[in-house]
């Protein structure tokens, strides 16, 4: 068992315990570390996997969460029964969204997703075809009904929340040592190369914009529940940023740094509400800092390196040309 590994697993202890350890004040808190924390690591894979810049992250949060109000507060569904459609429709609006731009590089595509998520809010706060709620939103979501049971209390959301990071975990676990996280290594360190070794670019970034769109939505889904209301300031373009700055300052694929990020970013400013207005300042400023002493990340890991023999065959076919 290596030390990421040791970290992992001890976090997971001390979560699965924590709500017998604290009050409710710091059960809320924990809550919303454990959703942000799977949204992080959805966006991780996405950005810190597969290399795509991805600056829009939050639509794929908001749909999950805007898809669960919608079909409970407009259409009658138990909270349970919209957990498939608010998984389901961010795979599928990824995909759609992701296919014409996925060929763009860089700034092209930063800028290409920093376009959809402006579109996304203003579709929330305009109320289109009256489901959205509006600026206000939608409020008075059901609890969960599971056999009769009404799971309405801050523990069962959070184990709820809980299971879902251990989904995160188990589902990023088998990605890594599968040939779909290796493609998607190989993709992030030089597409050239990787396209060499016959690998379809483009079909490894849609399956990374799927699955992390995937489980964005389902963390969405329990965002929903956590508050009962959703509202379109949750999943505005600053969202997004926090998102991506998490995976930069972390470190990219490093499940300790996506853990070190997401508490920095979205734990202390609720521990410290005389801070919450500043926290843009604090993580840019610890963003600065971050690129000029670690600019691999606060925590970064070292896999998926192209073989050598590979690097050669690229850099000569590069000589020749």
């Amino acid at each position: 068992m290596n030390k990421t590994t040791s970290i992992s697993t001890l976090f997971l202890v001390v979560m699965a315990f924590f709500p017998f350890l604290v009050d409710s004040a710091w059960l809320s808190i924990g809550i919303t570390f454990l959703v942000f924390a799977v949204v992080a690591f959805s966006q991780d894979i996405i950005l810190g996997r597969a290399g795509i810049f991805n600056m829009g992250h939050a639509i794929f949060f908001g749909m999950g969460a805007y898809t669960t109000a919608i079909l409970n507060i407009h259409f009658g569904f138990e909270i349970i029964e919209t957990l498939p459609f608010a998984i389901l429709f961010p795979v599928v609006f990824s995909v759609l969204l992701a296919g014409p731009i996925i060929h763009l590089r860089g700034d092209y595509l930063l800028v290409a997703t920093i376009g959809f998520n402006i579109i996304f809010e203003q579709v929330l706060k305009n109320d289109v075809f009256g489901l959205t709620g509006g600026p206000n939103g939608i409020f008075g979501i059901d609890v969960v009904r599971i056999f009769g049971y009404e799971l309405y209390s801050d523990t069962a959301i959070y184990y709820m929340a809980f299971g879902l990071l251990l989904i995160t975990f188990i589902i990023i676990r088998n990605l890594d040592t599968s040939k779909y996280g290796r493609a998607l290594y190989y993709i992030n360190k030089n597409e050239i190369a990787a396209k060499s070794m016959g690998i379809n670019i483009s079909y490894y970034k849609l399956f990374a914009f799927a699955l992390g769109a995937g489980i964005a939505g389902a963390a969405g889904a329990i965002f929903a529940i956590q508050y009962s209301a959703v509202s379109p300031e949750s999943f505005n373009f600053m969202q997004s940023v926090m998102f991506f700055a998490i995976v930069l300052v972390g470190g990219s694929a490093s499940v300790p740094g996506i853990i070190i990020g997401t508490f920095v970013m979205f734990v202390l400013p609720e521990l410290f509400t005389e801070f919450k207005e500043s926290r843009y300042l604090i993580f840019g400023a610890a963003m600065v800092l971050t690129m000029i002493l670690r600019p691999n990340g606060v925590w970064p890991v070292t896999f998926g390196n192209i073989p050598k023999f590979l690097k050669k065959k690229v850099a000569k076919k590069g000589e020749k040309k």
